[in-house]
């Protein structure tokens, strides 16, 4: 089995309108992370318990990348964790109660898990939330197209399942919904194929996907044709 040697993951970085979407660094951005993590996991759904200092944090953040999605004064809005197949996934300890009894994990170099996806909370603009959010997708999608991922198991509420499915993310649950303590959320666990989302929205969406497959890098450039399977073509600089 070939997987990517832990800590050799290749990051991201771009603009996305007024967003900066990048792997985070460094002890200031990773604070951030864990803070936004705290107000939302432990404070707001109760997944997991409060700490002193306001900061989530897991055994998993040893091997995890953090892709989040900057204000221009640096403000995180949103972000998700990516655990790499060199390292445990959540879903073989604490989601274990997601999957079927007879369920074999795929552990390949070309499998990843999602994990912590959130958006700050605070934010009251449905349409800046659903903004963040799509940017948030798409520094997950680009992170996958950098480092040869294919497939992405993530946990979530199924009634984020639904609206992940809506929006052109073909994510196929592997087990059934489950109430999962200590806060009772109704949860599944998914796999979402990249090769198969660049298929479906090739006729059923193609603009979605030229959105999500385009990048403005910080030297300024524009790269299209950025998915699982086509070659990079440089369309301008500026």
């Amino acid at each position: 089995m070939q997987t990517l040697a832990m800590g050799q993951e290749r990051g991201v970085a771009f603009f996305e309108g007024e967003f900066m979407v990048k792997t985070l660094h460094g002890k200031d951005e990773l604070t951030k992370a864990y803070q936004l993590r705290h107000r939302v996991f432990a404070e707001k759904l109760r997944w997991v318990p409060a700490t002193e200092d306001g900061q989530e944090m897991d055994m998993y953040d040893l091997w995890g990348v953090t892709i989040g999605v900057l204000s221009h004064d640096g403000t995180l809005l949103g972000m998700a964790r990516l655990l790499p197949s060199s390292g445990k996934f959540m879903l073989e300890n604490e989601f274990g109660a997601l999957l079927p009894g007879d369920y074999s994990i795929r552990k390949e170099r070309d499998t990843a898990e999602i994990t912590r996806l959130t958006v700050d909370p605070d934010i009251q603009d449905a349409k800046l939330s659903t903004q963040v959010m799509l940017a948030t997708l798409k520094g997950i999608y680009q992170w996958a197209v950098e480092n040869e991922v294919r497939y992405y198991y993530l946990e979530v509420e199924h009634r984020f399942l639904r609206a992940l499915r809506m929006l052109g993310f073909p994510c196929e649950p592997i087990g059934p919904v489950v109430k999962l303590p200590p806060a009772g959320a109704s949860a599944v666990a998914a796999l979402y194929d990249m090769a198969r989302f660049d298929d479906e929205n090739t006729e059923k969406r193609p603009s979605f996907l030229e959105w999500i497959s385009t990048i403005r890098t910080t030297t300024g450039q524009t790269i299209t044709g950025r998915t699982s399977s086509a070659s990079l073509e440089l369309v301008g600089v500026g």
